[in-house]
Parts: structure tokens; C-alpha cells; sequence
């Protein structure tokens, strides 16, 4: 059966296959996704010319839905949840990464190496001031005060720095003086 044959039997069983999946699913995303999923891989098949000409179009088709509907029900973890958390940001080949750690490790050069030490530690290890003064050699308020320090220089650099290029500004820009506004041609 060549790809234009298998297109032109699927389209006329396909509104008959959607009311039999909408049907079973009782939701018309989930027979749409169905029906899709079945037509990806009926075509698979016929673009690997090992799909052969059916006496039945619709039986076959509905027989691959219906395979596809009872993995569904069998494995629930293969379906589409709701939730309400983001997705999983992009992979940008791991540049985000390693520009939060170059500006982290700028941060922390930036302070002394007891209240790096402190800062390393404690927010970025997660260790209680407890264990951290156990691994410096120290009581646990010294740790304390060192990351308290540590973190105070870090936030006043962050405030000084300048804004990003890519960041916008938190509010609008003034034009200087003696310059107006561009206006619009109606």
C-alpha cells in the first residue's frame, strides 16, 4: 500500500474512528490524540511498505486505536498529567549553567575565605552551622555571623551591579530634557 493510498483509506474512516474513540474516551482531546497516535503509527507502517491493503480500512483502524487505548489504560504513567508546576526549562547545552556558576564564583571571590567558606557551606552544601563549624573548626555562631557577613557583601554587590542588557528596566526610562515622546501618524 503506498503513502497516498493509506492517506486517502484513513481520511474516510477517520470521522467514523473519531466518534468511536470520542466514544470510549468521553473526551474529545483524548480521541484526538488517539486519533492521531493511530494514524502515526499506521503510517509508519506504510511508509515502510509493510503495511498491505485492507479488505477492512475501518476495522483495522479501529483494532490499532483500540491497541493504543488499552496501553493507555494499562500504562497510566505513559499519559499526559495536569499539573500545575512549569515544565522543565529548555536545554541550552548547559550555558545557563555555567554563567550561574562563573557569577557565582565571581560573588564569592569577593569575600574573605572564612565567610566564603560559611556561604559554601551552609547554602550551597546544605549543611546545618552545626556540621559547618565541625568541618571549620569553629563554633557554630562564628559560622553564622561569617555567612550572615558573607551574604550581606553579596547582596550589596548585587545591588550595585548594573543591570543585564537582556533584563528590562524596572521602570520606564525618562527622555532627557528638551526631547519628546515619537508620536504615531494616524
Amino acid at each position: 500500500m503506498t503513502i497516498a493510498e493509506f492517506d486517502e483509506a484513513f481520511t474516510t474512516v477517520m470521522p467514523r474512528l473519531r466518534r468511536r474513540l470520542l466514544a470510549l474516551t468521553g473526551n474529545p482531546h483524548d480521541a484526538d490524540d488517539l486519533l492521531q497516535e493511530t494514524y502515526l503509527r499506521l503510517s509508519r507502517r506504510a511508509r515502510c511498505r509493510t503495511l498491505a491493503r485492507q479488505r477492512q480500512p475501518y476495522a483495522y483502524a479501529c483494532a490499532a486505536a483500540l491497541n493504543l487505548l488499552r496501553d493507555l489504560w494499562r500504562h497510566p504513567s505513559h499519559q499526559e498529567r495536569c499539573t500545575d508546576q512549569l515544565p522543565e526549562q529548555s536545554w541550552d547545552g548547559g550555558f545557563a549553567g555555567r554563567e550561574a556558576e562563573a557569577v557565582a564564583t565571581a560573588l564569592l571571590r569577593g569575600l574573605s575565605p572564612k565567610e566564603a567558606a560559611a556561604v559554601i557551606l551552609v547554602d550551597i552544601e546544605d549543611l546545618t552551622h552545626d556540621m559547618a563549624g565541625e568541618r571549620l573548626g569553629a563554633h557554630r555562631g562564628t559560622v553564622q555571623r561569617n555567612r550572615m557577613r558573607g551574604l550581606a557583601k553579596i547582596r550589596a554587590t548585587l545591588d550595585a551591579a548594573p543591570p543585564r542588557a537582556y533584563e528590562r528596566p524596572a521602570a520606564p526610562v525618562p527622555f532627557p530634557q528638551g526631547h519628546t515622546r515619537p508620536t504615531r501618524a494616524a
